[in-house]
């Protein structure tokens, strides 16, 4: 739960009562490599804050051909939603999700449901900020990705990805990262190539 805290406090201080009032409403969850931790149509209700791990969050279309539509990791490269594994638009409003979400490599996870956010919420307006904080930047991020995928060539997706999430180049398998590219899989193996022959 401290690195929860640490979290938290990059953002808002806290307070050793305000901490063990929160700390009263989250639970840890662990999960195995291979699990199914939510299904598409299902509403996303819990927020989890990954701690260690891997998950990722993943479409099929009509055909069954499976889409990633983001991968969450916690380390030194890790933003705040690669921490957050959520739904967002499907946990805020209280929705049918479009996503399911796999364990890849055994995670820890810090729960906070639904109501206990609104629970937070109520505690005063820094933790409105924090909310609407973590909205902005996840809001940010979608943005960013979208505008990369519209406006980048393969190459570029590819090189962007290895410098800003390198940790997961060695972990995630490459079709994973192919799908979250938006790229084939043999077009990531060119590439990856490429660049690998380019720094010898």
């Amino acid at each position: 739960m401290q690195a929860y805290r640490d979290f938290l406090s990059q953002y808002v201080s806290i307070n050793a009562v305000e901490w063990q009032l929160i700390r009263s409403r989250l639970s840890s969850k662990y999960l195995k490599a291979g699990e199914i931790i939510h299904y598409e149509g299902d509403a996303f209700d819990e927020l989890l804050f990954l701690t260690s791990g891997i998950i990722r969050a993943y479409t099929l279309n009509e055909k069954g051909k499976d889409f990633t539509w983001n991968i969450y990791f916690n380390d030194k490269d890790a933003s705040m939603v690669n921490m957050y594994v959520v739904d967002y638009a499907s946990f805020l409003e209280r929705t049918p999700s479009r996503f399911s979400f796999e364990v890849l490599h055994d995670a820890e996870v810090i729960v906070t449901t639904y109501d206990d956010l609104q629970f937070l919420y109520g505690m005063g307006k820094k933790w409105q900020y924090l909310g609407r904080k973590m909205a902005e930047l996840a809001y940010a991020h979608v943005h960013y990705a979208l505008l990369s995928h519209q406006t980048l060539s393969a190459k570029e997706r590819y090189l962007q990805f290895a410098k800003s999430t390198p940790y997961l180049l060695d972990k995630v398998p490459q079709y994973h990262i192919a799908s979250y590219l938006g790229i084939t899989p043999q077009s990531l193996s060119r590439i990856k190539k490429e660049f690998d022959d380019s720094q010898m």
